[in-house]
Order: structure tokens, then sequence, then C-alpha cells
């Protein structure tokens, strides 16, 4: 992503498949949001590189798939060694498993509307964010 796809408060997402727009909100009632946040604190650790880019390796040059694929595995393996050395196995085991492909189905877990999880996620119909995204249960309320 480059610093170009933010317009005001949106930071603007062409979905790779269909090729539909996005806008997701960094801020609401002049308080930014978690991405916004991020977007600030990247662009003042890279504001001394003339790249376009958001995400930039040490030497200022745009980060490829495969370095963000070698640094996902680094920190995946450093978190994995500090649950064995809490004596977390059980978590260490989990951490193992978690691919980058598992962020979108997170991402739609999280998001408590469905409709909403579904228009980031960029899908036409509710029912393919149910279906192959959502890993958790509905959240409900007791009878008492």
């Amino acid at each position: 992503m480059r610093k170009d796809d933010m317009e005001g408060i949106y930071l603007l997402v062409s979905q790779g498949k269909t090729g539909k727009q996005l806008r997701i909100v960094t801020e609401t009632d002049d308080v930014k949001n978690s991405l916004g946040l991020l977007l600030d604190r990247i662009m003042r650790s890279t504001s001394r590189h003339l790249s376009p880019f958001f995400i930039l390796n040490e030497h200022g040059k745009r980060m490829s798939w495969g370095m963000l694929r070698n640094r996902w595995a680094e920190a995946r393996e450093t978190a994995r060694v500090k649950a064995e050395l809490e004596k977390k196995p059980d978590l260490a085991n989990r951490i193992a498993q978690f691919q980058f492909r598992d962020i979108r189905p997170k991402a739609a877990s999280e998001i408590e509307d469905i409709s909403q999880a579904s228009r980031l996620l960029g899908h036409s119909k509710e029912d393919i964010t149910k279906r192959v995204y959502r890993r958790v249960g509905e959240v409900v309320s007791p009878t008492k």
C-alpha cells in the first residue's frame, strides 16, 4: 500500500479478486482508531525515506511478499518460543500453526456485525463470510 492511498480520514483499498473499492475509516470524531494510529506510527518511522510505500525495509525499499513472509515466520517463531518458555505448550502449539492467511478469518470473526465483516472482506453475500470466514460462534446473551 502507498501513502497516497490515504484520502482524508480514509484508507482507500482495492479488493484483489473483484477490484471493488473500499474506504476504511481511520478516525471517528477526530479520534484515531487503531488503524489510524498504526498508519501514523508507520509514516513517522519511515518519514526519512522518500518512498511512497507504507511498508519499507531498513534500507527504505518497498518490502516484497517474500520479505514479509520471512518476517512473519520469524515473529511467529519468537512468539512460539516465548510461550514455550512460559510453560504454555497449548498456546505455543496454536501459535506454531497460525498462518498469515488466517488473518482474514480472524478479522471476520472479531467484527460482531456480519454485514460489516462481509463488506470489509469484499463479499457481496454475507453467507460467504459466515460459511468460510467466521471461525467463532455468535455472541449471545443467556436467558437469565
